[in-house]
């Protein structure tokens, strides 16, 4: 797969790269994720993911918000059209650059889930789900090792994230 290397680079170097939007809340965030448990957890990733789909700019906010709901209701020509034309007014966006991946991931189309998830972690570096889509299409593909690497980076994050669990207790 044509980004495998680079992403796995960026993963391997998520703790020494600072986030494209350096926010103190994630920080703080991230590091409360690490030492809760249960509904302080859920709660917790919540509000990580309150805080990746902000953007200073209303209409970004609300377009991400849009394109999400469109994701969810399977009108996908509709939510590829609003990424797009986001992230073309946006490319700092990680969130967005996210959306749009895991769009493509649904879609089945590998490649350009793969760059925009080298583009989401070239922004957000601790990005788990992103690392959670990687695994997905190298575990599909048959590239267990990258698959297994990037399941533990995301627990490495988010200690509650069951699908890695569970995949690397069946050795992905």
């Amino acid at each position: 797969m044509i980004f495998t290397e680079s992403i796995l680079a960026l993963i391997a170097g998520r703790r020494a790269r600072r986030p494209a939007a350096a926010l103190a809340a994630l920080d703080q965030l991230f590091s409360r994720l690490a030492a809760c448990a249960g509904a302080e957890a859920v709660e917790t990733e919540d509000r990580i993911w309150r805080v990746w789909m902000d953007h200073p700019h209303r209409a970004a906010a609300e377009a991400l918000e849009l394109a999400t709901g469109d994701i969810a209701a399977r009108r996908y020509d509709i939510a590829e059209t609003r990424l797009t034309r986001l992230l073309r007014s946006a490319p700092q966006f990680g969130e967005a650059w996210h959306k749009r991946a895991a769009l493509y991931y649904l879609l089945g189309r590998d490649e350009e889930c793969l760059s925009d998830i080298r583009r989401t972690l070239e922004l957000e570096p601790r990005h788990f789900a992103a690392m959670l889509h990687f695994a997905e299409i190298h575990l599909g593909a048959g590239a267990a090792a990258a698959a297994r690497y990037a399941f533990a980076a995301a627990l490495s994050l988010h200690p509650h994230l069951a699908r890695a669990r569970e995949a690397l207790a069946d050795k992905a």
